[in-house]
């Protein structure tokens, strides 16, 4: 009889080549790696999908690209260009896969974390507000477009207004009976016809337009001191001139009237020897000056030393107050004897399930000191000023802020207390240890090891918790020391919103990023020091 072959002597068959190697190499022993294999329908579809959509990445980069070019911004165009062809070389060759799935993460937490981030702190460094938006030249051409008046002796020019898509223009019969056309940003220029792609506008369509017909501000040259042209009924233009000419030579303004003289003060300014300057200004780099204004005057620092001390005993108390009555329910309703938990777990969490602004605005008005509920209906007609005070707004804050979050410690808490193991709660019984005694040695202490990151997260969220104070209070009610829109129940962000979007003293964007970065700055040493914390707690544990 043929002896049979050992299955540890056997060796695996192997097709050798013409070379007569075995051909192992590129696809292995596995005959479903074969390249008929792989180029089936679905890699097929994988490639071209793949293709597509870096054919349309690349096209509008080719773009944007050519827009900032035109713009003159070669860093951002170099930057977005650079990043372009790796996104390419990642997906295009093959051995890069961590790369592929990397990629889309690390570009999204560029543009809305690291971008915003950095922007941000570039702005802090700006005079960035109401007068300094934008650019010297913008600056420049809104001062004289601002202070324009209607030249006493100018000829009458027949117009007819043009529309392309959300652009306007005017096409101008000139007195000599030369046509020409001219927009906003580009000076008249002679024509022999209405511009191709441009649609001309009846009286009823002058009339819906109205607003973008009168805003309309032709340059009737290159040079801005010329003037422009201006109609107020769509058929009839006449020339309007600024009273201040500037000398681009000189970098300056003077006003013909009365000779006066404005310079660029460096600061984003044009100001005259008497202090008196121009507006629209311009962003200009101003390094710590909002930082040191924000330290050092009297009506932001004085606000913003009690606003900061408020905003910690607002995170504090918030996160503290949720995770106790969420940690006491959970307890309460993990009883193992209790019935229909499951009814009342719904219940707990309801308010936690409410969008917070809608909640918000009810709580307001259930407040309202005249006609809440609160006063009208529990306190029997009560006239009890809850959000007027500013002790009692804080508390009111404080327990409307407790109503929203006390779910969320609640879900967290009854996760965290269902995966304790149960030996060791049996072994504290045997010990003779009570109910009491369990739950502040054995499981509170398990309990804050899975609990305490999230208590940091909350912290940090409740540190900028702008949606529940801003529609609860609106930040009210004001410090009587300030000219300035902030109140006794204002934490860091809704300050900053105030101070960036007009409260009482305009809008100031170099100085809200400035507050925006302290709060940064503060929320990070809070978590790397909480963290720290919690490290220790779990290697004790």
């Amino acid at each position: 009889m043929k002896e049979r072959p050992s299955m540890v002597d056997a060796k695996p068959a192997t097709t050798a080549g013409r070379s007569g190697t075995p051909s192992s190499g590129l696809w292995g022993d596995n005959p479903f790696h074969t390249p008929s294999r792989r180029l089936t329908s679905g890699g097929i579809l994988a490639l071209v999908v793949k293709v597509v959509l870096l054919g349309v990445i690349d096209a509008l980069t080719v773009f944007a690209v050519w827009v900032l070019i035109a713009t003159g911004d070669w860093v951002a165009a170099g930057i977005l260009t650079l990043v372009v062809i790796a996104v390419n070389v990642i997906y295009l060759r093959p051995g890069l896969l961590p790369g592929k799935y990397l990629t889309p993460g690390l570009a999204f937490l560029a543009i809305f974390q690291v971008f915003v981030i950095f922007y941000t702190g570039y702005i802090a460094f700006t005079n960035a507000g109401d007068q300094h938006n934008s650019t010297k030249d913008d600056a420049v051409a809104q001062i004289i477009s601002t202070s324009q008046a209607r030249v006493p002796d100018s000829p009458e020019y027949t117009v007819q207004v043009l529309r392309q898509a959300d652009q306007f223009g005017l096409l101008v019969a000139e007195p000599g009976g030369t046509l020409a056309f001219g927009t906003n940003e580009q000076p008249l220029e002679d024509v022999t016809a209405a511009p191709s792609g441009w649609d001309e506008l009846n009286l009823n369509q002058v009339i819906r337009f109205q607003d973008e017909v009168l805003a309309l501000n032709v340059p009737v040259s290159d040079d801005i001191n010329d003037g422009t042209l201006r109609t107020s009924d769509g058929q009839r233009a006449f020339i309007f001139t600024s009273n201040l000419e500037y000398d681009e030579v000189a970098d300056t303004f003077t006003n013909t009237d009365s000779g006066l003289v404005y310079v660029d003060d460096g600061e984003g300014n044009f100001r005259a020897e008497d202090g008196s300057i121009l507006t629209p200004g311009w962003r200009v780099v101003i390094g710590w000056d909002n930082f040191a204004y924000a330290f050092t005057n009297d009506q932001i620092r004085d606000p913003l030393l009690r606003v900061t001390i408020w905003t910690f005993v607002f995170a504090a108390g918030s996160t503290f107050l949720c995770f106790a009555l969420g940690l006491f329910l959970a307890v309460a309703l993990n009883h193992p004897t209790l019935k229909g938990k499951k009814y009342y777990r719904i219940l707990v969490i309801l308010p936690y399930a409410f969008p917070a602004y809608l909640t918000g605005l009810v709580w307001a008005g259930m407040l309202n000191q005249e006609f809440g509920f609160i006063n009208q209906i529990l306190l029997g007609g009560a006239s009890i000023p809850w959000l007027a005070d500013p002790w009692l707004a804080r508390l009111s804050v404080l327990v409307v802020n407790m109503w929203l979050g006390y779910g969320y410690m609640f879900l967290v808490s009854t996760g965290a207390l269902q995966s304790l193991p149960e030996d060791i709660v049996e072994a504290g019984k045997m010990d003779g240890a009570g109910a009491w005694r369990i739950f502040r040695s054995v499981k509170l202490p398990l309990l804050f090891v899975a609990v305490a990151p999230l208590l940091i997260a909350t912290f940090a969220y409740n540190f900028n918790n702008f949606g529940v104070i801003y529609m609860l209070t609106r930040g009210n009610p004001r410090f009587t020391d300030t000219t300035l829109d902030i109140g006794a129940t204002d934490i860091m962000i809704t300050m900053v919103y105030k101070v960036a979007f007009g409260g009482g003293g305009g809008r100031d964007l170099g100085l809200a990023s400035a507050l925006s970065i302290l709060i940064f700055v503060i929320v990070t040493v809070v978590a790397v020091i909480s963290f720290r914390q919690t490290k220790a707690l779990e290697d004790l544990n």
